[in-house]
């Protein structure tokens, strides 16, 4: 145990621990906390499957494929860019292995992580025939949230810190930890704990302390900034695979400053350059172009939408035009017909009319002339 103190903030945490006693076992809080993370990640992909009507069960099998080569990835990537710290020479091939093997201490980088995940859903949306790019978008929180849980396993391990500072947001941590757990030599000789850090150590009470930036904190409140932007946003996103594209450029945009401020970087070989800022430089590039091609296809998409409406609604007018000068043209002719068979019929009324009032005329006269012969 050791305590932790961030004085700017007037904040003294006494005995943190670095693991505690379950059933007669020791679990470490790295391991737990990143438990924690994984059972709320898979609480949150479910709950979101289910909010856009996806088929949650998916992703319960998929987070049983991803597990545990996500682990083995984000593992095996962290030993690869820091191979010194495990062949050694006289050591042998079988403690080697071990020490490659036990996350117990912490020794596992994200980036690879993702990276086996990726590989994962690929192989599962084909096998599954599931969309790729929803599935990522759906998972996009979940990350996020067990990413900002998982930083904290850093800072019961006490690690992942940043390089020497003053500032109001500074944490410090007793020299005598380092002592007490025989990692203080090999963190110097790894210039994780450096000179500078050294030669501007606090003594509070008698106690040494050194002070660095708390990058495991900056990490997490930055994924906690970005978790909401994307929870806000997520309604109103504009293709599949916007969401998981917005992670990645803001994840990366993130990670290029704090790994410069870290002290314990995984490195480049042969050149003077952090593995993760080279990382998270590519993936803030490629999202960018990814993001802004999207973009302007969709504004691409909604004017030839509107377009074809526009074109639609010009031929529905026109047609309505001629539906309406046909049926006025109807009306016409049935207006004349009209009046040609009224006035027809007015033409017979007269005739026979006259033949009538002719008939009439006739049997007048005959009866006149009988008259008149009469007498």
């Amino acid at each position: 145990m050791g305590d932790i103190r961030f004085p700017g903030f007037g904040i003294h945490l006494k005995d943190v621990p670095e693991s505690f006693m379950l059933f007669g076992l020791e679990v470490k809080l790295y391991g737990f906390v990143i438990a924690i993370g994984f059972i709320l990640a898979y609480i949150i992909v479910t709950k979101e499957a289910k909010r856009t009507g996806q088929d949650d069960e998916l992703y319960v099998d998929f987070m049983l494929w991803m597990i545990i080569p996500a682990i083995l990835g984000a593992r095996l990537y962290y030993i690869l860019f820091s191979l010194d710290s495990y062949i050694e020479p006289g050591k042998g091939i079988g403690e080697t292995i071990k020490d490659m093997i036990n996350i117990r201490q912490g020794g596992l980088a994200i980036y690879g992580g993702i990276i086996a995940a990726v590989i994962v859903a690929i192989i599962f949306c084909k096998k599954r025939k599931a969309n790729l790019k929803l599935m990522a978008d759906t998972a996009t929180m979940a990350l996020l949230t067990g990413q900002i849980i998982g930083r904290f396993g850093n800072f019961f391990n006490r690690e992942a810190f940043g390089d020497y500072t003053d500032s109001i947001f500074r944490m410090e941590l007793p020299v005598s930890y380092f002592k007490g757990n025989g990692s203080l030599n090999g963190l110097i000789a790894e210039n994780i704990i450096n000179d500078t850090m050294i030669n501007n150590v606090v003594n509070v009470d008698g106690t040494a302390w050194i002070s660095v930036h708390p990058t495991f904190l900056y990490e997490a409140l930055w994924n906690l900034g970005l978790l909401i932007i994307i929870f806000v946003y997520r309604k109103h996103k504009k293709f599949d695979g916007e969401l998981a594209l917005l992670y990645v450029w803001g994840y990366g945009l993130g990670r290029v400053w704090i790994e410069a401020l870290r002290s314990d970087s995984l490195m480049v070989p042969g050149i003077n350059m952090k593995v993760s800022q080279l990382v998270a430089a590519v993936c803030v590039l490629v999202a960018s172009v990814i993001i802004v091609k999207k973009r302007f296809d969709y504004v691409k998409e909604m004017n030839n939408a509107s377009s074809d409406k526009k074109t639609d609604g010009a031929k529905k007018t026109d047609s309505a035009k001629k539906t309406d000068s046909a049926k006025k043209t109807d009306s016409a002719k049935k207006t004349d017909s009209a009046k040609k068979t009224n006035s027809a019929k007015k033409t017979d009324g007269t005739k026979k009319a006259d033949s009538v009032k002719k008939s009439d005329n006739a049997k007048k006269n005959s009866s006149t002339k009988n008259s008149e012969s009469s007498k």
